[in-house]
């Protein structure tokens, strides 16, 4: 049967049951979606497109039962079961019907529209402190994937887009996208590619390449009861979808940088980074190729959408290609890493003004922030908000805490990151020793002690709720009696506003850093 009748009857209210008053149509490249009541109805499209094969009733069956079963690993709530659409013995079409199927139907729980991640993006309603979930979402999948057992998987499938964004861009030339742009960011990307090969190869073998989501941006992110959701999983190809995890998240920042939400990738990629391996620190070395390749996707996507759309509508996604082809360029334009240290006795808004600033500092989403605090429950095995002994807080154990927080900046610095490394500080030798790995590194060093008078510290901590810090105002009390030696550190006043406070760090940083 033609899909096009196919499609006639899924948007007429008799083919539910119970019939919907209004049913609403969604169309992509891959699939009609059709809205009927509290449900949604989703048909693959009967197509071949260069990724996807949709051509035949065996295979869009297939990806049906396999979209729901990945989906199921984030978002069960939303997804149900596949129905056939049935031709009955009066020559009906009948949804769940008997009878030899003639195609097959996803069927979805409905939700709310303006939860989606993209339109809350695009309205100013998405909130900076949702990535710290949006993050534990993304980590769990990642954490629960199923790893590759082939050892190309995280570079010859890389190499294949490589090799493809070239044809387009090469096809493109003159066109949607400058011939001189194209040229460079082929170049820049080949070369990023080979310079990379080693490090790839080496995440595939240690299990960094796992089958993903695969489609992880803002439109298919969706707000339920205040909590993220990640839905639509890349499902027609799991090779595709099997890929290194830091390519999965690249998605998700390259399209918050995208909306112009640096703030947001950033806080979203340090809380992804507290929460995964240590070694993905070393990996962010791919990351500005990750950020390119998915821009570029991204482009390809938009100018596919203008094949099918209004003269205006083609015009539009035009446009939106040509972004993102210049964007793909930026994300691979290089960056010298920097080292910025803050100190200041607790309570004086270390984390808050690294958390204010690191968007600012080094290549997008801007620089890597490593917290003693987060360091020493990860050192003692324990969850970030849970309280530590006393014990937890000897000399012997705090000085293995800094050098751990060394290690990590390290691991940063060797991926090509700049990093901010959030601690008291109060010893001359824990200063020297971060200003010597900046050394060591050769990139840029600033210290910055962070100041603020004894009765705002101690109210400050007295005021803290679900931080990681175990800070009291009695630890303030002993922190004030700390003979904090020379000061080689710049000193910043942290009394007013956080954006005022912020704004003079980042003038330290940029005019005085060494």
């Amino acid at each position: 049967m033609e899909q096009a009748k196919i499609v006639e009857f899924m948007s007429r209210a008799a083919a539910y049951d119970p019939a919907p008053a209004v049913i609403d149509r969604i169309e992509t490249h891959a699939s009609f979606v059709f809205l009927a009541g509290d449900f949604a109805y989703k048909l693959k499209r009967a197509v071949r497109l260069p990724f996807l094969d949709f051509s035949t009733l065996e295979k869009r069956h297939q990806a049906c039962l396999n979209e729901l079963r990945l989906n199921s690993r984030t978002a069960p709530q939303l997804y149900l079961e596949v129905v056939p659409l049935a031709v009955d013995a009066d020559g009906k079409l009948r949804l769940r019907g008997p009878g030899e199927p003639v195609d097959w139907v996803l069927v979805m729980r409905r939700f709310d529209q303006k939860g989606l991640y993209d339109l809350m993006a695009h309205e100013g309603r998405l909130k900076l402190e949702s990535m710290r979930e949006l993050a534990s979402e993304v980590s769990a999948l990642h954490r629960a994937a199923d790893r590759t057992l082939t050892s190309d998987q995280g570079v010859a499938p890389l190499e294949a887009i490589v090799s493809e964004h070239e044809d387009v861009l090469k096809k493109l030339a003159d066109d949607v996208f400058p011939r001189a742009s194209a040229d460079a960011l082929i170049s820049r990307t080949r070369t990023a590619m080979d310079e990379l090969r080693p490090l790839l190869k080496h995440r595939t073998n240690t299990g960094f390449v796992r089958q993903c989501h695969g489609d992880l941006h803002l439109g298919n992110i969706v707000e339920i009861r205040g909590k993220p959701v990640l839905f639509d999983a890349l499902e027609f190809d799991d090779r595709l979808a099997t890929i290194d995890v830091l390519y999965d998240l690249g998605f998700l920042l390259m399209d918050l940088g995208k909306q112009h939400l640096a703030a947001h990738a950033n806080a979203l990629l340090n809380s992804y980074l507290d929460r995964s391996e240590t070694a993905n620190l070393i990996g962010l070395a791919a990351l500005p190729l990750f950020l390119s390749m998915r821009a570029v996707i991204r482009a390809k996507v938009a100018l596919l959408r203008a094949e099918h759309a209004t003269p205006v509508q083609a015009a539009k996604a035009r446009d939106q290609a040509r972004e993102l082809f210049e964007l793909a360029g930026l994300f691979l334009a290089p960056h010298a890493p920097k080292l910025i240290a803050l100190g200041g006795l607790s309570g004086s808004g270390k984390s808050t003004i690294a958390r204010a600033i690191a968007h600012e500092i080094g290549a997008f989403p801007g620089a890597v922030i490593v917290r003693s605090d987060v360091e020493r429950k990860r050192l003692f095995g324990v969850e970030f908000h849970a309280t530590l002994p006393q014990s937890a807080y000897t000399p012997e154990a705090s000085a293995l805490v800094y050098a751990v927080c060394r290690k990590r900046a390290r691991f940063a610095l060797e991926g090509g990151r700049s990093v901010i490394v959030d601690a008291v500080h109060a010893k001359a030798e824990e200063r020297e020793a971060i200003a010597a790995l900046a050394g060591e590194y050769g990139v840029a060093f600033k210290g910055l002690w962070l100041d603020l008078p004894a009765d705002l510290l101690k109210e400050r901590v007295a005021n803290r709720v679900g931080d990681v810090s175990d800070a009291t105002p009695s630890v303030v009390s002993e922190q004030l009696s700390y003979d904090l030696g020379p000061m080689d550190f710049d000193c910043v006043e942290t009394s007013g506003s956080v954006m005022e406070v912020a704004q003079r760090c980042l003038e330290r940083v940029q005019q005085g850093i060494l």
